[in-house]
Parts: C-alpha cells; structure tokens; sequence
C-alpha cells in the first residue's frame, strides 16, 4: 500500500533516488533542513568541496511514527552474531526500480543504548554509517525528513560497543 504519492511529486522515493546518485558521486563504499539542501550541501554546490558524504534522513510509517531500522552486527570471530542494534537514521545505499532500497543504519558511537524504543532518546551528535544494512519496500513509507549532509564515515571508530 503506498500513500498516493505520483512519480515527481517528491515523494520518498524519488528523493531517495536523488540521494542516492549524489552519494555514489561523493563517496563509494559497500555495503537549512530539505532534500535539496542537504544535496546541495553534500555535492558542494556552494562553492567547493565540502567533505559530506552522507545526507541522513528519517523515515515515517503510515501510522505517522518515526520507523526504527534493525540490525545485527557481525561478531568477532567468523560466523559468529554481535548485539542487535536499532536506529531512527538512515543512510540510503541504492534504490531499486521497483521501490525498494538498501539502507545502512547511522548511529553515534557515543550511544550507549544499542536499541532505543523512541527517536527523542537516540543520541544523534556524531551520527556515523554503521554497515549495518537491510532492504525496505519504499511504498511503506509516507513521509521523509532529510537531515543536513554529515560525514558519515570520518572518525567512525566503530567505539559503540559491537560496532
């Protein structure tokens, strides 16, 4: 079920698309606040570079309440499964044709609560790219707030304890 939203309307899938290919022209890895802005701001469209890498963004559920993406990292030996972790942000990956997308969990390191049941209690300071991703069928969602573009992956110590 989807919320009505036509193609370039501006809805979430189409802005994660443009996310998207902004991000892969600024930085390849595996695996004021609108979307134009933060895009603007990531490709350095203000005169030269900036270091952003990554626009965050929180997605709404149909009900009209935040989503929390989960995941788990990988453990320490091989094959072995770390903590479960949760976040209220996200960093798109790649959109497919058919609506769906691969995203990758943000988190600040700093953030000690590996699973936070709200969005207000997520520590967001430092928000850096986890590798930490799974797949969502974008026609789930009916709103998208964008978030200024950040560097996701400079200082990523990966200090969250699993992370």
């Amino acid at each position: 079920m989807s919320c009505g939203c036509e193609k370039g309307t501006g809805c979430v899938i189409d802005i994660l698309k443009e996310i998207a290919n902004a991000q892969k022209d600024i930085y390849t890895e595996c695996c004021a606040t609108s979307a134009e802005q933060s895009i603007n701001d990531l490709l350095g469209n203000w005169g030269g570079s900036t270091g952003f890498d990554t626009v965050p963004f929180i997605l709404y559920n149909q009900d009209g309440t935040p989503f929390r993406g989960l995941g788990v990292v990988p453990g320490s030996v091989p094959g072995a499964l770390g903590p479960l972790v949760a976040s209220y942000y996200f960093r798109v990956k790649t959109v497919y044709e058919d609506g769906c997308a691969v995203l990758e969990l943000l988190r600040d390191p700093g953030d000690l609560d590996l699973t936070p049941d709200t969005i207000d209690v997520q520590q967001v300071l430092n928000l850096t790219a986890t590798g930490v991703c799974f797949t969502v069928d974008l026609h789930c969602f009916c709103h998208i707030t964008t978030l200024p573009a950040i560097s996701a992956f400079t200082g990523n110590t990966g200090s969250t304890p699993g992370i």
